[in-house]
């Protein structure tokens, strides 16, 4: 249970973070909200060029999303291979509890919520269903789901010992 428990503590520290941090995760992932509401909703209205543009610019804001949590994350800390490679023998067990809960969050907010309730819905409300879920989705799940990452990144290379259970 021990492994499951250190595993437990990447959601935990992840949650701390984003509330902590939340009108900067949340400004970043606006842009993406913004532009999947606009073009899954309106899609037809949107010339494929400034539909093709705002793609571009909702991948440069995941990334310098990504790069603040990234930057936030591991001040002050010393991640190093080394600690990677002994984290991973010692606690396996630990990284695949991390794979299982990642799943379980995909399939709840990705397949559930998109597919299963999406297609309950009537053909007419599904693509407006979309684009409010995407709109939700990005400064919450999805960006829940970056700063997640980044803390068990931030686990596996910390160059201090890792408490277990």
């Amino acid at each position: 249970m021990s492994e499951l428990l250190l595993a437990a503590e990447v959601p935990r520290w992840a949650g701390r973070f984003y509330l902590r941090h939340w009108a900067l995760v949340v400004g970043l992932s606006l842009v993406a909200s913004v532009q999947r509401l606009v073009v899954v909703n309106w899609g037809d209205l949107v010339p494929s060029g400034v539909a093709f543009a705002s793609e571009v610019v909702v991948v440069a804001a995941r990334v310098l999303l990504v790069v603040v949590i990234w930057r936030l994350a591991t001040k002050g800390e010393r991640l190093r291979w080394a600690n990677a490679r002994s984290f991973a023998a010692r606690h396996w067990p630990s990284l695949v509890w991390q794979g299982v809960l990642l799943a379980a969050a995909v399939l709840v907010f990705d397949v559930v919520a998109e597919q299963v309730v999406g297609g309950l819905l009537p053909e007419s409300a599904r693509q407006t269903y979309l684009a409010v879920l995407l709109f939700v989705k990005n400064p919450t799940v999805i960006a829940f789901t970056f700063v997640w990452w980044v803390g068990l990144i931030r686990q596996v290379g910390v160059s201090r010992p890792v408490p277990v259970g």
